[in-house]
């Protein structure tokens, strides 16, 4: 910042110093076009101007009203000169004594000036020296008027907010990813310890290795989804044209037996619309939401599927969902009741996916609880011709 600051100092200390020699040589060649007449003017005894006699005056109404011998006349233009000369020497003098004290303070003002606009940069440089992981909750907070420094302060502090959430949600995944793949392990170790500590009969080994299968099963479905997850957080490493309607119509026929199978009805309504994007990460986001759609329901329930230029939608029936926590439901391992460690019941990736995925291809997914029970989710895309 000191060099920041001596540039500044330099160019309003320079232009401060410029103005005021550019003034200063204004009026010295002002002055100088009239000291002269001036001083004979006030040097020239009074006399009555004959028409015939002595050499021409200048101009003015004094020297059409006065008459000078010829001897007399040199004499005076001779000591007006004289005195011209000595007070331009004099003006010059103090000019240029005028003219360095006017730039010594123009650079102290400089200085100070460029001290006072820089100090909201001295603090922004230095809380981003000092913010880490502990202190990220601390803000600039900066009290000055309406302005670009005002603006960058504020800015800084909404980048620390986002920052600030990021990290948490961070910290708060991999919390929640070490619990969950902790859990599957330890039941597959308490499993064979217990089972297999005797000589078990053969219906306790197949119940063991029942139980271990479903629990792979479940760890692995975590780790696919963890995975489909951090991929979709990169990025699209590839894009090309998807039909969005025909990937939802592939997606819901596949369901379709699960669907029957938990007495769920599933209505779809699938227009072509054209996706630049990765079509494994949309089959996934496709396949994410009507599962979920299908699972968090109750036996007689329905699913409404609906694919058009606004994107897809997919509506539901199920158990009430408090508005404030549909937010919630699309950060990773949450879920709108708490986990039963039921077979089949899920990591709680399945709304995370989706939202990484539409962010990915520059779109969005979001939900409202529906007033009956259920939610309804919409994923926004842009559509390509």
């Amino acid at each position: 910042m000191s060099s920041e600051r001596a540039r500044l100092t330099a160019l309003y200390g320079g232009l401060l110093t410029l103005a005021g020699a550019l003034l200063m040589g204004l009026v010295y060649v002002l002055v100088s076009e009239g000291v002269y007449s001036s001083v004979l003017t006030a040097v020239v005894p009074a006399a009555r101007l004959d028409a015939a006699s002595g050499p021409a005056l200048p101009t003015s109404d004094w020297a059409q009203t006065t008459v000078v011998q010829p001897g007399r006349y040199a004499v005076a233009q001779k000591v007006s000169t004289a005195a011209g000369d000595a007070a331009l020497s004099q003006l010059l003098t103090v000019s240029a004594l005028s003219l360095a004290v006017y730039a010594a303070l123009s650079v102290g003002l400089a200085w100070w000036m460029a001290g006072r606009v820089l100090r909201p940069v001295g603090v922004i440089t230095a809380r981003a020296r000092r913010l880490s992981g502990s202190n990220l909750h601390e803000r600039i907070a900066l009290k000055a008027p309406p302005g670009e420094l005002k603006e960058l302060a504020d800015t800084f502090d909404g980048m620390l907010d986002r920052i600030e959430q990021l990290v948490a949600a961070r910290q708060r995944f991999a919390a929640n990813a070490a619990h969950e793949l902790r859990t599957p392990l330890a039941v597959q170790r308490a499993a064979a310890e217990i089972g297999l500590a005797d000589d078990p009969p053969p219906e306790k080994v197949a119940w063991i290795r029942e139980k271990l299968i479903d629990t792979a099963a479940g760890s692995e479905q975590l780790i696919e989804g963890l995975l489909l997850l951090a991929v979709s957080d990169e990025g699209l490493r590839r894009r090309e044209p998807v039909d969005l309607g025909a990937t939802t119509t592939t997606v819901t026929e596949a369901l379709a037996a699960e669907a029957a199978e938990r007495d769920v009805t599933v209505d779809v309504a699938a227009r072509p619309v054209g996706v630049e994007g990765d079509p494994v990460l949309l089959d996934h986001l496709v396949h994410n939401l009507v599962a979920n759609a299908v699972r968090h329901n109750h036996p007689g329930g329905a699913v409404r599927v609906r694919v058009g230029p606004g994107g897809l939608e997919v509506a539901n029936t199920g158990p009430v969902v408090a508005p404030e926590t549909v937010p919630l439901l699309f950060e990773p391992f949450r879920r709108a009741r708490a986990r039963r460690h039921a077979p089949g019941e899920g990591a709680g990736l399945g709304l995370s996916i989706v939202a990484s995925v539409a962010r990915a291809h520059g779109g969005e997914a979001t939900a409202t609880a529906n007033p009956g029970g259920g939610l309804t989710a919409r994923v926004t895309l842009p559509t390509c011709a």
